[in-house]
């Protein structure tokens, strides 16, 4: 059974209360973390065993730092798989020199393809403002797809082809501004990925703080014949 459990779901900054992009995914007793924006790290209940994140912008990383922290006074803890592009890395290290994050964490290149836990990870280029890489972790009977963040893309097709679950960032609420390139998503523009791809169910998340959850529902919901869920603090989805 894989169980998926919202940790953040704000965009930029978080609301009171809530926290930014994360989501623990958990599959066999294997605890995978993908993304940990801010004040995500608080809601962890108990160890996790590897840790995936998008890019570098820190509402999706900066409490990587806080869980590197913890790993580092916890005797006896071997380092943490940490699958990445490299400005994460910087990002960390800016955040925590000492001891550098190398020493806490066991870094990966998330372009390439890997095996983590029970799952294949693959990851897809997504237009955004700096390299963010769409994951994608399938293992036996189930298949996940995360955009991190990004705008409209070909890649999400392949991405989230016949995913049980797509994780979609809708950080725009507004009718999608006509200038190129697109760093960012409508849900009504998450939704037509979703349909395309053949996606079971849809996850909105990535919420501008503020922003009324209901109105990116409706929109997706209006051109995905899928269930369509809003991403909310301590959700849990089986899958």
């Amino acid at each position: 059974m894989t169980r998926v459990t919202v940790l953040g779901s704000c965009g930029a900054w978080p609301e009171p209360g809530r926290a930014c992009s994360g989501f623990l995914v958990t599959c066999n007793g294997f605890r995978l973390i993908l993304d940990l924006g801010y004040g995500t790290a608080s809601r962890l209940d108990g160890d996790v065993d590897a840790v995936i994140v998008t890019h570098e912008h820190p509402d999706h990383c900066v409490d990587v730092s806080a869980l590197g922290r913890l790993r580092q006074y916890t005797e006896g803890a071997p380092k943490l798989p940490l699958y990445c592009p490299p400005g994460v890395l910087r990002v960390l290290e800016a955040l925590e020199p000492r001891p550098h994050p190398a020493t806490v964490f066991d870094p990966h290149d998330l372009a390439e393809p890997a095996t983590v836990g029970p799952f294949r990870l693959e990851s897809r280029l997504l237009p955004h403002h700096v390299p963010n890489y769409g994951v994608r972790l399938s293992a036996p009977g189930v298949t996940i797809a995360y955009t991190g963040d990004g705008g409209p893309s070909p890649e999400l097709a392949e991405l989230a082809r016949d995913a049980d679950l797509f994780i979609a960032e809708a950080t725009l609420q507004d009718a999608p501004p006509d200038t190129e390139p697109r760093y960012l998503m409508t849900a009504g523009e998450a939704a037509d990925w979703a349909a395309r791809a053949g996606a079971r169910r849809l996850l909105l998340t990535h919420f501008w703080p503020g922003s009324d959850r209901e109105v990116p529902v409706r929109q997706a919901r209006a051109r995905f014949g899928g269930e369509v869920l809003a991403a909310t603090e301590g959700l849990v989805l089986t899958l």
